[in-house]
């Protein structure tokens, strides 16, 4: 039982709480079955994660981005908005799976058109979470990716999206 795919120290990032640092790959017995586990600390919110490896796929866990796809995710930011649901609660939904996919440019696409809706209508209660918790989770992998402190990421970020937002465009189905 080897984890091939991640060893200790690398940077990855769990879909719904964000980059983190891999500790520790160690073999547990839980109730009664002997697996890998892989112990992933996610920085931002001080939480640490405890994965089988062999469910680490299925979870979305991926390493973190390089730079240079930092500036494709920007990219992204920049987009105009994309097509969402009317509706609050369909638009949570459809959100939330795009956040599950574990894929930055969908993360990236939340983001953006969440904020954009805030700046242009506002957000429902759940949506305000949503977007804090999802500018978080992709500040921490941009935070890996440049090589920057937390805090700096987050404002990188928060500059991005204020220039989107000055120039607005929410789009729903």
């Amino acid at each position: 039982m080897e984890c091939y795919v991640y060893k200790v120290g690398d940077k990855v990032v769990y879909p719904h709480h964000g980059a983190g640092r891999v500790l520790e790959i160690e073999i547990r017995e839980v109730r009664g079955e002997t697996r890998e586990y892989m112990t992933i600390q996610i920085l931002h919110n001080d939480m640490t994660v405890m994965v089988p490896v062999e469910n680490a796929e299925r979870a979305g866990i991926r390493a973190v981005i390089d730079e240079v796809l930092v500036e494709e995710v920007i990219g992204v930011l920049r987009d105009d908005a994309t097509l969402m649901p009317k509706n609050w609660n369909r638009r949570l939904k459809h959100n939330r799976e795009k956040i599950k996919s574990g894929d930055i440019f969908e993360l990236a696409d939340v983001v953006r058109n969440l904020a954009l809706r805030d700046a242009s209508k506002g957000l429902s209660t759940g949506e305000k979470q949503m977007l804090g918790r999802v500018k978080k989770i992709l500040a921490s992998e941009l935070m890996y990716a440049k090589q920057i402190p937390e805090d700096e990421a987050l404002r990188y970020l928060e500059n991005v999206l204020q220039e989107v937002c000055g120039r607005g465009g929410s789009r729903e189905q």
